[in-house]
């Protein structure tokens, strides 16, 4: 009895973890456009990966399950609307997955040629 109650409350820090570092899961085959804009968001984002906020962009492309989450919209919304093309959202907060993308978006920036 002891090792299922000790199972069944480390199972949803395992699924947590895995949501944080696995690849992208089937749902989150198309991609949003998640508008950073937000004031409080870009500075968030900039004081997390120490770089001054005018390097940080007001736009990036993030998987339906990180767009979901930042933007505070349910993945069957924008799974649906993606489905109809084109389909963005307005952060409303920053998670750790939303960073590592604007960060990467960073590094394309200054490593391609101008």
């Amino acid at each position: 009895m002891k090792t299922l109650s000790k199972t069944s409350l480390v199972m949803p820090w395992v699924a947590a973890f895995l949501s944080f570092y696995l690849p992208a899961s089937a749902q989150d085959a198309g991609l949003v456009n998640v508008d950073l804009r937000n004031a409080k968001i870009l500075n968030n984002i900039a004081n997390h990966l120490s770089v001054n906020v005018s390097n940080v962009p007001i736009t990036v492309q993030a998987p339906i399950s990180v767009a979901a989450a930042v933007c505070g919209v349910a993945v069957d919304v924008l799974s649906n609307t993606l489905r109809n093309g084109n389909t963005s959202c307005y952060a409303q907060s920053t998670s750790r997955a939303l960073n590592n993308i604007v960060q990467k978006v960073m590094n394309l920036q200054f490593a391609s040629p101008q």
